[in-house]
């Protein structure tokens, strides 16, 4: 993980509402439909729903509505907590290799927030609002020496290949 402040990337309907506030900004322009569409990059007939939307209800009708459904467990607030945590390392919090599990995440979680969440959640947690991606620690035997292994790629490999 990078220190320093994080921003995560914009989700679609942050996007979407970007393009509809820099519409109304162009329609102020007095621009036509066609050359708003061009320039925020959708079809024609989306700018003038929109010009219409603008019209009757001013640039407060083209914002983002709130998301239909249940409010997410974690606010912003304990989501930036979360982040700070996790990103301090698993050894930190008494866990004894610095790896994150589902299952450890969880556990920082509830011990940070007070919130229990489920696996599913933290994956969703992790992936979609910390920006978090999966990754897998190399597998390698302890014994594994490295020099003996090009030692015999360099001699052995191309004697026994000559032999054949």
């Amino acid at each position: 993980m990078v220190s320093g402040a994080h921003v995560p990337p914009l989700s679609r309907p942050q996007l979407a509402e970007a393009r509809r506030v820099r519409a109304v900004e162009l329609f102020g322009q007095g621009l036509s439909n066609s050359d708003v569409a061009l320039m925020v990059g959708v079809h024609a007939e989306s700018v003038r729903r929109w010009r219409r939307a603008w019209e009757i209800g001013g640039a407060q009708a083209l914002r983002r509505k709130p998301a239909p459904g249940r409010r997410p467990k974690l606010d912003d607030a304990q989501v930036e907590q979360v982040r700070a945590a996790l990103e301090q390392g698993a050894q930190t919090h008494g866990f004894e290799a610095d790896l994150w599990t589902l299952e450890r995440v969880g556990v920082v979680v509830e011990r940070v927030t007070g919130v229990s969440l489920s696996r599913a959640t933290v994956w969703r947690l992790l992936t979609g609002r910390l920006g978090w991606s999966l990754q897998r620690p190399e597998r390698r035997a302890v014994e594994r020496d490295e020099s003996e292994i090009a030692r015999w790629v360099a001699h052995e490999w191309p004697r026994i290949k000559r032999g054949r």
